[in-house]
C-alpha cells in the first residue's frame, strides 16, 4: 500500500482516477489542507456573509478564514466594506469574532482609532512626523452578488466572477436579499474535511435514506436515477416528472422568472451552479409540510409557487424560496474539521410569532445539517482507514461530484501543485 504521507501532493493529484473519489491523502493530510487554504480560500472568490448581516451603519461582523480575519461592516454612508482585522500599528486584532456595533474601530492594545471607512484618525504619541495617511486598514477585494458577500484575498482575483454576477442578477432580484433579515443563524462543526462537506451537499444519492424532513419538499427524481433499474411504472413516472419540469421551467421563464440550469463546474476558476427546482408536496417552501413558513414574502415576491432557486458556490449553498431563504457558508478549520454556518432569511419587516414561526422556518435545515454532519464524520473516518480505496461515483446520481473532483485537481495544478 502506498504511504500517502510519503508521496507529494502532486503524486496524490496524479493518483486520482477519472470518475472516482479522491485519494485519502487529499482529504486527511495537513499539508494538503494548507495548500487548499491557499489555493481555494485565498486565490478564489469565496462567500463570507451577507449584506443583511450588517443592516445599519456601524454594524460589523468578523469572519475568520484560516489565519486571516476579516471585518465585514457598513460604514457611516451606508456602504458595505470588507477590511483586514489587523491594526496597522503592531498587528493586534481590532474586533473579536462575531457581530458587534461600533462607531469607530478602536484597537484595544494602544487605542489606534480608525473610521468605519478604514482611515486612521487617531494614533497617540507617534510624533509630529508620523503620517496617518498611509496607515489605513487594508481593504479586501469583495463583490456583493445579489446581497451575498464574496471576497478574494489574492492580489489578482479571478475575473470570471462576472459569470456568477450575470447568472444571478435577474434570477435573485425579486428576493431582495440585500434588504432581508437574518431570522436565525446556526454554526455546526462537522468532523470531516471541507471537500467531504461540499461533496455531501452536491449529491442527494443519500437523501431518501437520511433526510426524511428534507424529502417532504425535495423531489426524489431530481437526485438522479438509473432508468434501467426502474419498473415500467416507475419509468413512466420519471418521464412524466421530466416533462413536468420542462413545462414548469418554460412557464416560469415565460412569466419572467429565469429558471433553467446555469452551471460552470469545470474549466473555470469560479465554480457555481444555479437552477429553479420544483418543490414537492404543497410546493411552497422547505418546511415540515412544504407550506410557507412566513406570511410576508421576501422582497417583491407575490407568489409562493416559484419553487426553490438553488445556488452552489465554491464554499456555499443557498436556497431561495418565496417566503424565506437558507444560506450556508463552509469555512475549513483543519484537515478534519469544517464549520457550516447556516442563516435563515425572511423579509426585513417580518415579525417572529406574527408573520412567521421560527421552529417551522428552521426545522428542515437544522435537522438536515445535523444529519449531514454525522454523514461527513462517517466519511472522514472511512477515508482515514488504511482499507480505504477511492470508489467509483454513480454515473446517475454523483456526476456533480466527479465534476467537483476534476475541478479541484485542475485548480490545484493551475497553482503549481
Amino acid at each position: 500500500m502506498l504511504n500517502t504521507f510519503a508521496s507529494s501532493i502532486s503524486s496524490l493529484l496524479d493518483a486520482r482516477a477519472d470518475g472516482h473519489a479522491l485519494p485519502a491523502g487529499l482529504y486527511i493530510r495537513s499539508d494538503v489542507f494548507d495548500a487548499d487554504m491557499d489555493v481555494f480560500f485565498r486565490q478564489h472568490w469565496i462567500c463570507i456573509g451577507l449584506e443583511c448581516d450588517v443592516p445599519e451603519p456601524g454594524d460589523a461582523a468578523v469572519v475568520d478564514i484560516g489565519k486571516t480575519s476579516l471585518i465585514l461592516l457598513r460604514d457611516d454612508d451606508g456602504e458595505i466594506r470588507v477590511m483586514h482585522n489587523v491594526c496597522r500599528h503592531r498587528g493586534s486584532r481590532l474586533l473579536d469574532p462575531g457581530k458587534t456595533i461600533v462607531s469607530k474601530l478602536v484597537c484595544p492594545y494602544h487605542t489606534w482609532t480608525y473610521e468605519l471607512s478604514g482611515e486612521l484618525s487617531y494614533a497617540p504619541h507617534m510624533g509630529k512626523s508620523f503620517d496617518k495617511e498611509c496607515r489605513s486598514l487594508k481593504s479586501v477585494a469583495f463583490k456583493s452578488i445579489s446581497g451575498l458577500i464574496y471576497v478574494c484575498l489574492a492580489d489578482n482575483p479571478p475575473e470570471d466572477i462576472a459569470h456568477l454576477t450575470q447568472a444571478t442578477a435577474e434570477r435573485l432580484a425579486p428576493y431582495d436579499i440585500r434588504n432581508a433579515k437574518v431570522a436565525f443563524e446556526s454554526d455546526v462543526i462537522e468532523h470531516g474535511n471541507w471537500k467531504l462537506t461540499i461533496e455531501n451537499n452536491r449529491e442527494c444519492y443519500h437523501c431518501s435514506a437520511n433526510h426524511p424532513e428534507l424529502c417532504v419538499s425535495f423531489v426524489d427524481l431530481d437526485f438522479g436515477f438509473d432508468p434501467e433499474t426502474l419498473s415500467p411504472e416507475d419509468r413512466a413516472q420519471a418521464e412524466e416528472h421530466l416533462a413536468l419540469y420542462a413545462e414548469r421551467t418554460r412557464q416560469w421563464e415565460a412569466d419572467g422568472y429565469p429558471s433553467a440550469a446555469v452551471e460552470r463546474l469545470a474549466d473555470c476558476e469560479t465554480n457555481f451552479r444555479t437552477q429553479r427546482l420544483i418543490i414537492s408536496g404543497a410546493g411552497e417552501s422547505q418546511t415540515p409540510d412544504a407550506t410557507a413558513a412566513s406570511n410576508k414574502l421576501l422582497g417583491t415576491m407575490t407568489r409562493k409557487d416559484l419553487g426553490d432557486t438553488h445556488l452552489w458556490g465554491i464554499n456555499s449553498w443557498n436556497h431561495f424560496m418565496g417566503d424565506h431563504a437558507v444560506v450556508a457558508i463552509v469555512i475549513p478549520l483543519s484537515a478534519d474539521k469544517t464549520l457550516v454556518r447556516t442563516k435563515w432569511l425572511v423579509h426585513k419587516d417580518a415579525v417572529e410569532g406574527v408573520d412567521y414561526d421560527l421552529e417551522k422556518l428552521t426545522n428542515v435545515w437544522l435537522a438536515t445539517t445535523e444529519q449531514d454532519a454525522d454523514l461527513v464524520a462517517r466519511s472522514h473516518a472511512g477515508v482515514e482507514d488504511p482499507a480505504y480505496v477511492p470508489g467509483p461515483y454513480s454515473p446517475f446520481s454523483e456526476t456533480n461530484l466527479d465534476k467537483f473532483a476534476t475541478w479541484y485537481i485542475d485548480r490545484m495544478r493551475a497553482h503549481g501543485y
